[in-house]
């Protein structure tokens, strides 16, 4: 075992003790998350915090049932016009929260929306494929994509219809601080820094939930959300580590629950500017990291590393490839070789959302080659401002884990690689070429070659720095029914209580 093994594994956490309160009301469901939603406008923002609240006040074109398989929602069934064209038919009996009701013009106003580039939504590479929306009549439309567009239906599953009128008549920003939509939950209230209210919408056409109410509280520190499941004062909670889960499962009045997701974390750098603009940088962080040493150290065994940036679970995903070599030795000479561009201070701008003990580990390696690293956190909202950023703004370094709901190689991909993207820091012909060819044709092996690629070209240029698939972990009451999925949607009206 390598020393940095061992530092992980000897890596301190606070010691969270009971607090002995009631249990929380089995009418309220109490949900701890590590941020609040940074926005309760779907198409504005999508993060783990905000998709959690959301994605309960509206209905999608399309779902996932917990298997992973797509079905209908606001579509009804789906039908190829031709390569490029697909016609919905749509639910004749949804509602709006307001009392509205649904139509296709809702559907169609809602994609013209979240595909204008002026809108600016951090969604749009995901929906852009669409060029144009017929309404047929007020139960059926027709999607029109630009060229052949294999992941339009796995895209639809996180494609939240809004109602025209509505958005319409209070504005864009009004609308997100108090969203109206059509799905199982209405919002209530928003009390910032304290907790996000839903309430049950009664009249909803499909499972009814079971919870009158749910409160979405914002607790950043991880050792009070963990006090919190432990005394009653929440139900669920998110984002706990290999530590943590192992207190829960030695208490008797909770539970891990826990799902290998399709996101992958990694290490972004700015390949267009700063030190990190030289490739020889971007190789010695690559060498610097010690995947392995961070899995076997921090994440309990739950986590799996990742030699590209795409997992098993995504449809174009291609085996073959080792992955970036922790070689310090290696590291420490490409440096050396760089001189004084590599001697100034980099920033690696980090939020609580995200592993701190993961974050610090990368520092101190980082450091041990050589770079001088300095950590600056902030809250999620403005960390995910800054990672859409120009490169200028964006600094050197970060920490993310990248997940698109899709399962398939376009949606993690494109939007880390290609040069037209808002979170990309690279610019390379060839990779925008073969994503762009990726995206283009139904045949899905063809597609694996274009990926596969596209993936050789990351090994070679280092955009960023893949490290695992992420085990993402949940602790919850004993009590709690629950089934996380891959893609991590989170439906209340799923949820129950068992007894």
């Amino acid at each position: 075992m390598n020393r940095w093994s061992i530092w992980l594994r000897t890596a301190a956490l606070a010691t969270v003790l009971a607090a002995g309160q009631a249990y929380a009301a089995k009418d309220v469901l109490v949900i701890d998350l590590a941020s609040e939603p940074a926005s309760l406008d779907p198409h504005v923002q999508w993060n783990p915090d905000s998709y959690w609240v959301y994605r309960n006040i509206f209905d999608n074109v399309v779902t996932r049932d917990d298997d992973g398989k797509i079905i209908p929602q606001v579509a009804t069934s789906w039908k190829a016009i031709d390569d490029k064209t697909i016609e919905f038919a749509l639910r004749s009996d949804i509602t709006f929260h307001d009392g509205t009701a649904m139509t296709a013009d809702d559907v169609a106003f809602t994609v013209k929306r979240i595909t204008d580039p002026a809108f600016k939504s951090p969604q749009l590479d995901q929906f852009n494929k669409i060029v144009a929306t017929e309404v047929v009549n007020p139960t059926t439309i027709r999607f029109r994509t630009d060229s052949v567009y294999p992941v339009l239906m796995a895209q639809l599953t996180k494609l939240s219809v809004v109602p025209k009128a509505h958005v319409e008549k209070v504005g864009n920003e009004a609308f997100n601080q108090g969203p109206v939509g059509s799905g199982a939950y209405k919002f209530q209230s928003i009390q910032r820094g304290v907790k996000t209210t839903l309430v049950r919408n009664d009249a909803y056409w499909g499972q009814k939930g079971a919870f009158p109410t749910v409160e979405f509280r914002p607790v950043p520190d991880q050792a009070t959300r963990m006090a919190d499941l432990r005394s009653g004062k929440a139900d669920l909670i998110v984002t706990i580590n290999a530590d943590h889960a192992k207190e829960l499962k030695a208490d008797a009045n909770t539970k891990v629950l826990s799902v290998l997701s399709e996101r992958v974390a990694y290490f972004m750098l700015n390949s267009l500017t700063g030190p990190t603009s030289d490739l020889r940088v971007r190789q010695a962080i690559s060498h610097a990291i010690d995947r392995q040493g961070i899995i076997d150290g921090l994440m309990g065994g739950y986590d799996k590393p990742v030699a590209t940036m795409l997992s098993p679970v995504h449809v174009g995903f291609s085996d073959g490839f080792k992955g970036p070599v922790y070689d310090p030795n290696k590291a420490k000479e490409l440096l050396k070789a760089v001189g004084a561009p590599a001697q100034g201070t980099f920033t690696l701008f980090t939020s609580p959302v995200f592993d701190q003990r993961i974050v610090v580990a990368i520092q101190q390696m980082l450091r041990d080659v050589g770079l001088k690293v300095e950590i600056t956190s902030s809250d999620f909202a403005n960390w995910l401002k800054r990672a859409q950023a120009s490169p200028q703004e964006f600094g050197e370094v970060t920490f993310s884990r990248w997940s698109c709901g899709c399962q398939d190689a376009d949606g993690i991909l494109f939007p880390l690689y290609h040069s037209k993207s808002q979170w990309a820091k690279s610019n390379n012909p060839a990779m925008d070429a073969e994503l762009d060819a990726g995206r283009s044709t139904l045949d899905v092996a063809k597609r694996t070659q274009h990926y596969k690629k596209a993936n050789e070209l990351a090994e070679a240029t280092v955009p960023l720095v893949p490290l695992y698939q992420a085990a993402i972990l949940y602790g919850a009451r004993k009590e709690l029914r629950w089934k996380p999925t891959p893609n991590e949607s989170f439906f209340i009206n799923r949820i129950g209580w068992d007894g």
